[in-house]
């Protein structure tokens, strides 16, 4: 019994001696990495006819459409509690949205702080095509990566996202 306690105390002190020794040469002042983008937030890309296109996905992959294409409904991984979403929006090939790109195709990537993450890119000179616009779902901002494709960033606030989607009617693909 005596050694089975002596074990005991041994295991519990070099637990907290290295707890102890871990939390005094960790530099605390040190800024963490900031990070940068979560996730995919959305696929946008043109088409020649949007509610065709989206009826096809309806039909044959089960999507479920609205007027803006669809959203898929997900976990994140983080936090196994809290929902994520990522849009998908087929556009009218003829849209202005996705300029000064070229490109058919634009993807919007989900960010942890993007005040933050724009300074960041501004002081690395990346092209910020637009300012930060905030809706209750979120914050919004388009840059150009070194190709020329617009892409948007988005800080989503996925609470009010999800009632957002409740009060216009959709239902999310899962």
């Amino acid at each position: 019994m005596k050694k089975i306690m002596i074990t005991i105390l041994a295991l519990a002190s070099t637990f907290f001696l290295g707890y102890t020794f871990k939390a005094y040469t960790t530099d605390t002042n040190q800024p963490q990495a900031n990070k940068k983008v979560t996730g995919i937030g959305g696929i946008f890309f043109k088409c020649n006819n949007p509610k065709v296109l989206k009826e096809w996905y309806q039909q044959n992959l089960g999507l479920n459409t609205n007027d803006y294409g669809t959203v898929f409904e997900w976990y994140q991984g983080a936090d196994s509690t809290q929902k994520g979403f990522t849009q998908w929006s087929p556009f009218n090939s003829k849209t202005k949205y996705f300029e000064p790109s070229t490109k058919d195709f634009m993807i919007n990537y989900r960010v942890a702080n993007l005040t933050q993450l724009v300074n960041d890119l501004q002081k690395e000179g990346v092209t910020i095509l637009d300012t930060i616009a905030t809706y209750s779902y979120g914050k919004f901002v388009h840059i150009l990566d070194i190709e020329g494709n617009k892409i948007e960033l988005w800080q989503p606030n996925d609470k009010v996202y999800e009632q957002f989607g409740y009060q216009i009617g959709a239902t999310t693909t899962k």
